[in-house]
Parts: structure tokens; sequence; C-alpha cells
């Protein structure tokens, strides 16, 4: 059979393929008392056949890659079915599974030998639609499918492979034998295989990680169709479910349960699981584990700290760590092009495990940072002088003062944290994550507005101080009374006490307000005499003493008038210019012409009579 371009180009690549494993198997195994292989069995076959043919349905193509991929393994793996000339079977058995330097790659011969001859059935299938002699052939080859996959479940039976590759090659084997009984309307046993496959492959879809579930919530939902046919073929009396009670029967499945949990022991060993906001997440990367293991004694080492500046060392220390491990969770999610889903295929809008994992990372960076930012206020206020307050603890040697408008600044970083906070991809949605956001946000606001107002104390603008106080009592009652407090940082007690201290400053303000509004009178009542720059004229209705008006320039009226601004540079059109007679100079101009005549007539009769210059001599 002629093969098109495409076959020969994947030939080509699958060569390039088979040198690397060549390679890989060149290089020395390192010694280890006991290797425990894992296959995943149903993720490697679906991978293969998407790339290989069956995404447009092509199974001619895919069966010719399960027969150049099972050549290129025996020659990688040193086991060979005779020479040249002549052939002697050889099939993997328990022997290469327990040499020292033993692959997993033994048990992806058995596996694609059962591929193989699967994707014959599925073409002889297609093609038995016009010739029905093929269905024969057919049934021929799903029973020496079912013979690969038993050799396959055998294998891995063995204590070289882990529980999760047992239980994948037991359903990988059920499912052939499902098929084959269903060709063959042996709709009873099709319906028990089936249904074994399926019971299997949902256990390992809740041991596994979220983001690895896809692949057998999918089988499941492949396998229904055929199980409700088979039911209805079956009768109505007898159900599925009581054909086959998967749990009850001590020799169909064996210990299932038992295989369960110790997949997800292992699982939960192979990736450390975490939690936040009540769902748990897996977490795969090595940076990751470690930077999540560090900060669960951060508190006690903060507590520990001698000062604030050991505090925020610390913390700035733990921050670079955290955004490495960020970093990791990203280069995982550029590898694998099915990590960049945002969402689940389930379509409800949460976020796939790593997806998750990278927003409660950015979480924990933004909360570090507002840690951080916290503490640089509480040695901010060490040094601040605060009219408010009556006790202020000054820091040992002294130091620079720090000023309110300094502190502002601080709370306005903070916010922008905040902000950053909300905005975490995948929590948009989140209304208990988004109302203990705008909680927090209220707190830090009625802070800022309390030193704004602080701020404008000092410059005795209390009209706009009254108001910022106002607006801080707001925001705090707002946030103390809120339903959802944010759980990281509880300011409540904090808010309490700001209410308290912005009672008094409020009532104080405004007293500074009407004073100056009084200024005037209260002058007069205490004799103060006031300078002023309107000269008495202006002012004879109001009656201040004025000390410069018994000096010797009093300013009782100025004399000099205002300078008022005028066109810079005017413009004048001179329309006379074109009526005025101008004396003649004719006579002049003459006598000049006379003149010039005679003199060049004489030098001329001279240069003649003598033979000076003159054009006959240059001739």
């Amino acid at each position: 059979m002629v093969e098109s371009k495409a076959e020969k180009t994947e030939v080509g690549r699958e060569d390039v393929e088979s040198n690397k494993e060549n390679m890989e198997v060149e290089e020395p195994a390192a010694e280890a008392p006991m290797k425990v292989f894992t296959v995943e069995i149903l993720r490697l076959i679906k991978d293969m056949q998407l790339q290989h043919g069956l995404r447009h349905g092509d199974f001619q193509r895919y069966r010719g890659y399960c027969s150049r991929r099972v050549k290129r393994l025996r020659k990688t793996l040193n086991l060979p079915q005779g020479d040249r000339r002549h052939y002697k079977k050889r099939n993997v058995t328990l022997a290469n599974l327990e040499k020292p330097d033993s692959d997993e790659r033994f048990l992806h011969i058995p596996l694609m030998l059962a591929e193989r001859t699967w994707s014959y059935a599925m073409q002889l299938r297609q093609e038995s639609n016009t010739e029905p002699r093929k269905r024969f052939h057919l049934i021929e080859k799903l029973r020496k499918s079912c013979v690969y996959a038993l050799q396959l479940q055998d294998l891995c039976a063995s204590d070289r492979c882990d529980a999760r590759t047992k239980l994948e090659a037991e359903a990988y084997s059920a499912w052939i034998h499902g098929s084959l009984h269903f060709e063959l309307a042996l709709w009873k046993s099709a319906a028990e295989n089936l249904k074994k496959a399926q019971v299997i492959y949902e256990n390992l879809a809740q041991a596994m990680p979220e983001e690895e579930q896809t692949v057998y919530r999918a089988k499941v939902e492949e396998l229904k169709p055929s199980l409700r046919y088979c039911a209805y073929n079956v009768g109505e009396n007898a159900s599925v479910n009581d054909l086959l009670e998967m749990r009850g029967q001590a020799g169909l499945l064996g210990d299932l349960s038992h295989l369960v949990a110790q997949t997800k022991a292992e699982s939960m060993e192979a990736f450390q699981m975490t939690e936040w906001r009540g769902r748990s997440v897996t977490v795969r990367p090595e940076k990751v584990r470690l930077f999540l293991l560090s900060i669960q004694e951060l508190g006690k080492s903060i507590e520990k700290a001698k000062d604030f500046p050991a505090k925020i060392e610390m913390l700035e220390s733990v921050l670079l760590d955290c955004k490495d491990a960020i970093t990791a969770i990203k280069d995982e999610i550029k590898q694998d092009p099915k990590l960049r889903q945002p969402t689940a295929d389930g379509g409800s809008g949460a976020l796939i495990g790593i997806q998750y994992l990278l927003a409660y990372m950015s979480y924990t960076r933004l909360k570090l940072t507002l840690e951080r930012n916290l503490f640089l206020v509480a040695q901010a206020k060490l040094t601040l002088d605060d009219p408010n307050v009556a006790e202020k603890s000054q820091l040992a040697g002294g130091g620079k003062k720090t000023k309110p408008q300094d502190l502002s600044r601080l709370y306005e970083i903070i916010l922008q944290n905040v902000t950053e906070m909300q905005q975490l991809s995948g929590m948009e949605n989140d209304a208990s994550y988004q109302a203990e956001m705008e909680t927090l946000s209220l707190s830090f606001r009625a802070f800022r507005c309390y030193y704004i107002a602080i701020t404008l104390v000092a410059m005795k603008r209390w009209r706009e101080a009254v108001a910022m106080y106002e607006r801080s009592k707001k925001y705090a009652n707002e946030a103390s009374t809120s339903k959802t407090p944010c759980k990281d940082f509880d300011l409540r007690s904090e808010l309490k006490q700001l209410v308290a201290t912005i009672e008094g400053c409020k009532f104080s303000a405004h007293a500074y307000s009407v004073l100056e509004d009084d200024t005037a009178d209260d002058t007069v009542l205490f004799g103060k005499s006031q300078k002023s720059s309107k000269p008495l004229y202006e002012r004879l209705s109001h009656y201040k003493e004025d000390a410069t008006l018994n000096s010797r320039n009093p300013n009782v009226f100025k004399l000099i008038p205002e300078m008022e601004p005028i066109p810079a540079k005017p413009l004048f059109f001179d329309l006379a210019l074109n009526f005025v007679d101008f004396p003649s100079l004719d006579d002049k101009i003459e006598q000049k012409t006379a003149g010039k005549g005679a003199t060049a007539g004489m030098s001329g009769f001279v240069k003649g009579l003598f033979g000076w210059g003159g054009g006959g001599a240059s001739k």
C-alpha cells in the first residue's frame, strides 16, 4: 500500500524519536533497589490517537503508527523477534520487568499491540458497511486485542507497578473485552465489562488531581451510550446496576477500594495539597512546595524579630521566594498547552487546578506585600508628632520625625495593593472574596482620610479638615459594621479606636474654624495692631490700629495712578505720504554725469597720443 507524504514525514519524525530512545537506553541506569513503574495508560493512548489520525477518524494511519512504534520499542529495548532470516516470537514477561536496568517502556509493547489490533478492527468496522464479510475479520482482530490486553494486565499486576497502573490496566482490559462482547451481541457480559471499566475510571477521577480528571470523566461519558444500549437489549426488568454490583463481588474487581485508596495516597505523596477558601489544590512545582513549607512558621518568626526593620527585611526575603514560585507556576503553564485554559471543561466558570494555584500564590504575594507596608506604617508612627494622641512613643535616640503626609502616602500604596487583590484573575466572580476586599479597602481609606485631615490641620485649613474627619468616620463605621470582615486582616479594634479619636478632633477643628471667622473682632478686643496693604481712604468704615500711619511714609492715599496695560507696538498708517511734493533733483544728477564724461574723454586723448592701453595694442 502506498503511503502518503504526511505518513512519510511522520515516519521521519518517528525515526528521530527512535534515535533519542536509543540514546536514552545507552545511558547507564541509576542503581536503585527496586523500580516502581507508573504508566498513565488512558492518557497515553488518547494523546497518541489524537496525534496520529483518530482526530479525523483515520484508523489506518493510527494502525501504521502503532506498528512502527512497536518496531522501535523492540529495537530500543533489545527485544527482537528473531533475525532477518528466522522469526522467533518473544513476548514481554515478568523477567524483563524484574531486571535491574528494566524500563517502563516494556509495558508499552503489549499496549501498542492491543491498540494496533483494535484500530485494525475499527477500520474493518467502517469497511463492513459495504462489505459484510469483513465483520468476521473484525471479530478476530478484537479477540487478538483482548489477548494483548490480558498480557498487559498480567504484567501490571506485579509489584513493579503502582496501584494507579494496575487500575488503568484492569479498566483497559475490561473495555476491550466489553467492545468484543458488544460486537458479538453478548449484551449481558458486554454490560458487565463496560460497567467495570466505567466504575474504575470514576474512582480514578476522584483520586486524581483536578487537572488530570478531565480525560477520565470524558471516558466515563463515552461509555454511557453503549451501556444504555446493552441495558435495552438485556431487557426492561434487568438493570445494568443489578447485573454488576462492583464493590460486592469479590472475584470481579478484587480489592478495588484498596487500590483506589493506595492511588490517593501515592498522589498525595507525589503532589502536596494546599487549601485556600475551602478548595483543595494540587501543588506540582518543587519551588512552590518548598515555599509553602517555608511560610508555615513565618508568623512565629516575625513575632520573634526584635524591631520593625528586622521584620520588614524578613518579609522582603520571603517575597523574593514567592516571586520565584510564581515564575515556576507560569513556566509550567507555558510548557503544557492544556493548562492555558482558564476554566474547566464543565463550563461553570471555575478555575482549573494550576490556574487556581496561580491565583492563590498571587494573593499570597500581595498579602505579604501588604503586611510589609503595614510594618512600615507602624514604624513611621513611632516618630509621628500627632497632636491627637496624648502618649507618643518615640524611637530610642530620636530620629527624623515623620509627617502626616508621609503616612497618607503609605496608605495610598496599601490601597493600590488592595485594588490588585480585587482584580486577581479568576476571583472577579467570587462574591464573598470581593466583599472582604471591599471591607479592607474601606478600612484603609478611613486611615488615609484621618492623616490627610491632620495634614490640613497643620496648614490651618480647618473646614477641609472637618470634612476629612467626617469622611474618615464614615468609612470606619462602614468597615467596622460590615458582615464580611477580611480574615487575614482584622482591623475592627483599630477602627473603633479611630472613631473615638475622630470625635474629639472634629470638634476641635470646627472650633478653630469659628475662631478664624472672628479674628477681626478678637484683634480689637485685645488691642493688637495689624498691618494692612489697603490705603486708609479705602478702609475708612473699618477701624484698625495701623502703626504705619504714624511713620514717615503713612499709607493714606496713592498718588501715582496704577499701571494699565496698553498695546506694546501700536500700528500707524501713513496716509499723507501720497500727497507730499518732493523737490526736483535733476540739475544735480546732470552735473554729476557731465563731469564723468569730461574726465573720460581727456584720458582717452592722452592714451591715444602716446600709444598707451587701447584695444589696438592688444590686438
